[in-house]
């Protein structure tokens, strides 16, 4: 059996995710389509302290881009991505939309029996609105149908409307999807069929094991190398069902077991991912990136123990709020929180925090590990990219910023 190192592992998990190719100019609607072809998904979530997180991804990889190619292949049609429940909530090319009609979420006591039961015809009233309007927002549903609709429930989740939890679950069924977002970032539903395009349409549903299969395919062309878990979480797949789908995979010859030194468990290479002997990578990675999505890989490739500080109470956080991992070569080197301040039109760094060199166990990466000063300048050119991208004047480090690289950073931008 095939063994890689932790610095191989590590260069083809970075080349998969197109972190290492050379950034283009001018980009177009086709360099977002092959970018999200080749991750595989995008997060989307409502924080915006930089951009929301499914632009980030794609600045990450494409360098400054008009945000409005994005909207253009999400929202006019022939939509070339659509949003469905992926990873989380997530845009996906539109022939992998069908794919995931499995993959939906598990609801604590309001799925559609209970919803059903508790609010009849309520689903049957939801549906026939967005036939008739659609696309339809939540507040025009609530609006078009009976006031009894829009009441929100107490003690549970986001103190939904009725009319809301019907549209989210039929979103999960794949009886609606969204059209598009609006400006306040809310879904707009319509019918699912009136959304795909309709050569995704005229291939039907496919067999789940042959759905499993080509998640699975997606997965791990996008990881390039990976362990089971991984394959799990990309999409949200049991571990059962994917542990079949990889059988098959390596049978057919699209996977092959391989060791990864340092890993302690079984690793599948993609047949056709690139093994390079060297990586001029670099990047700030948003909390969302699929190259940080599965924090025990990061972990065991990278060496960075990490947690969304969002998600964190605020005693708690040892980083900051929202910090990117920034990517240099084949490391992880430092990590920063970032917020555009757009009243004063300037990204503000909260924290820069050197990270120690090499996972555990990596002794080699030390050979490859670039200096302080590199990592330092390199980070202030990536970050002055950044704040171009956003229509932001320049960098400052606060002057009550945390973290080692703090001084040395302010150095170089000012602030």
């Amino acid at each position: 059996m095939r063994t890689l190192t932790l610095a191989q592992a590590r260069r083809v998990a970075v080349a998969a995710q197109g972190l290492d190719r050379a950034r283009p100019a001018p980009v177009t609607t086709a360099h977002v389509r092959r970018t999200v072809e080749r991750t595989g998904l995008l997060q989307i979530d409502s924080v915006n302290v930089l951009a929301r997180a499914h632009l980030l991804p794609l600045f990450s990889r494409l360098g400054p881009y008009d945000v409005a190619l994005l909207e253009r292949a999400t929202a006019r049609p022939p939509r070339r991505l659509v949003e469905t429940w992926g990873h989380e909530a997530c845009y996906v090319p539109a022939k992998t939309y069908p794919l995931l009609l499995q993959t939906r979420r598990r609801w604590s006591g309001m799925g559609v029996e209970t919803l059903e039961s508790q609010h009849p015809g309520a689903l049957a009233e939801v549906r026939a609105v967005v036939a008739e309007s659609g696309p339809v927002t939540t507040r025009e549903v609530e609006r078009l149908l009976d006031a009894r609709y829009a009441v929100r429930r107490g003690g549970w989740g986001w103190r939904w409307s009725v009319a809301k939890l019907a549209l989210e679950n039929l979103f999960d069924t794949g009886e609606i999807t969204a059209a598009h977002r609006t400006a306040q970032f809310e879904r707009a539903y319509d019918l699912t069929e009136r959304v795909l395009p309709p050569a995704v349409l005229a291939r039907g549903v496919p067999d789940p094991a042959d759905a499993s299969r080509e998640l699975v395919r997606i997965a791990a062309r996008a990881h390039g190398v990976a362990s089971l878990r991984c394959l799990a979480d990309y999409f949200r797949r049991p571990q059962a069902t994917v542990r079949a789908a990889v059988a098959d995979l390596v049978d057919a010859g699209e996977l092959e077991p391989v060791r990864v030194h340092g890993w302690g468990r079984p690793a599948w290479l993609h047949v056709g991912a690139r093994v390079p002997r060297r990586t001029r990578a670099r990047a700030l990675l948003a909390p969302f990136d699929p190259l940080v999505f599965e924090r025990e890989r990061l972990a065991t490739l990278f060496g960075m123990h990490y947690r969304i500080g969002i998600y964190t109470p605020a005693a708690q956080r040892t980083h900051g709020y929202y910090v990117l991992p920034f990517l240099l070569g084949e490391h992880l080197v430092a990590r920063v929180d970032l917020k555009a301040d757009r009243p004063l039109g300037v990204l503000r760094v909260r924290t820069a925090y050197a990270e120690e060199p090499g996972a555990p166990g990596d002794a080699a990466a030390l050979a490859t590990w670039p200096g302080p000063g590199e990592v330092v300048t390199e980070l202030a050119a990536e970050l002055a990219v950044m704040a171009q991208w956003l229509g932001l004047g320049a960098v400052v480090v606060d002057p009550d910023a945390a973290g080692d690289l703090t001084g040395p950073l302010r150095a170089v931008v000012g602030g």
